[in-house]
């Protein structure tokens, strides 16, 4: 496991590889990014990005949502992933919104995540970046980056895992090591082929050792 020092250094060379790391979602307020990060479970942010082009010109409004049968939205996100159970998730979160807040996105994640198809981290993402409340959302980049450097344990659950962050990183710094945390896992330490030999992260790295050790008894 890495001691303090050695976080530090991973925290600041991520900071230098991605200083403009943000979220990729497209979204012009609170409502549309509910529903794109909604939207974005087990689904890449550059399809849902396609989606949500047409789809926030047509729906405005948790109303609008609300106005058409669910088998119209359903063919309207039907490129993505789980299309069907989304669309029923976000009728009924559109109907809880104007029941229960009048219309607006709560900015307390215990709040958001009373909304159907509302997760911990989907309620993470939202505090953090639309309303920029420190937080730190676990998608599979973050929980594969902090195993593999050892930040945190193999065996860490997700939750596990976001509370080892929150001890470990400044509160401060929450909001920018997520999406650092993020950028590092979705460009340089991929889930397959992970730039390990030209990682600055390397020394510290315990699952880069590793890998880098196999490829020199390969490579001899």
């Amino acid at each position: 496991m890495l001691n303090n020092t050695q976080i530090r250094f991973c925290l600041d060379k991520m900071g230098e590889m991605f200083p403009d790391a943000h979220c990729e979602l497209t979204h012009s307020n609170p409502f549309e990014l509910v529903i794109a990060v909604a939207l974005s479970a087990q689904c890449t942010d550059v399809l849902v990005n396609k989606v949500t082009k047409d789809l926030f010109v047509k729906y405005r409004t948790p109303e609008d949502y609300l106005r058409v049968p669910l088998e119209e939205l359903q063919n309207d996100i039907r490129s993505i992933g789980l299309f069907r159970n989304k669309a029923k998730n976000i009728q009924s979160l559109c109907r809880l919104l104007l029941d229960e807040y009048d219309g607006i996105v709560p900015r307390d994640r215990d709040e958001l995540t009373k909304l159907p198809g509302v997760g911990r981290k989907t309620a993470n993402v939202v505090v953090s970046v639309a309303y920029n409340i420190p937080a730190i959302a676990v998608d599979t980049h973050v929980e594969r980056v902090t195993k593999r450097l050892g930040i945190c344990r193999w065996k860490d659950s997700v939750l596990e895992v976001e509370k080892t962050l929150m001890k470990k990183v400044p509160k401060e710094e929450w909001s920018d090591t997520h999406h650092r945390l993020i950028f590092f896992g979705r460009y340089h330490c991929k889930a397959q082929n992970p730039q390990c030999p030209t990682c600055p992260l390397l020394e510290v790295c315990r699952e880069g050792k590793k890998r880098m050790k196999g490829r020199e008894v390969v490579n001899g």
